[in-house]
C-alpha cells in the first residue's frame, strides 16, 4: 500500500508493507507506514522493492559463505588438519568477505 493522506494511515498500518510519501505526507501516514520515502516520486516504491530484493538475496548469499566457511574448518578440524590460529584466521577472513558482499549493495543507484 502506498499512501501520503491521513486517510490512508488505518490501510497502511494494515498493509503487509506500507509506503508513505514523506514529501507531502501527513506525520500520521508516515508514522503508520513501514516505509517512508522522502519525496513524492512514485517511482521510488520499485525501486525500493528492488533494493530490498537484492538485500535479501546478500543477505542469504553471506549466511551461506560464513557457515560454508565455518562448516569446511569444523570437518578440517575433526581431521586434524587446522589449527587454532588457522580457524580465527578463517573466522575473520569469512567477516571481512561477508562485509565486502554487502558493501556491493552500496553501488546499487537509488533512482532505478
Amino acid at each position: 500500500m502506498a499512501g501520503d493522506g491521513i486517510n490512508d494511515a488505518p490501510a497502511l498500518a494494515q498493509a503487509d508493507i506500507g509506503f508513505a510519501m514523506g514529501g507531502a505526507g501527513t506525520d500520521t501516514a508516515m508514522e503508520a507506514a513501514d516505509v517512508v520515502i522522502m519525496n513524492d516520486d512514485l517511482r521510488r516504491v520499485a525501486s525500493t522493492v528492488r533494493l530490498s530484493r537484492q538485500a535479501n538475496a546478500v543477505l542469504w548469499q553471506n549466511i551461506s559463505l560464513a557457515l560454508g566457511i565455518k562448516a569446511v574448518f569444523l570437518v578440517w578440524a575433526v581431521f586434524g588438519g587446522a589449527t587454532m590460529w588457522m580457524a580465527v584466521f578463517a573466522d575473520m577472513g569469512a567477516s571481512l568477505l561477508v562485509i565486502a558482499n554487502g558493501l556491493r549493495l552500496l553501488r546499487q543507484r537509488a533512482d532505478g
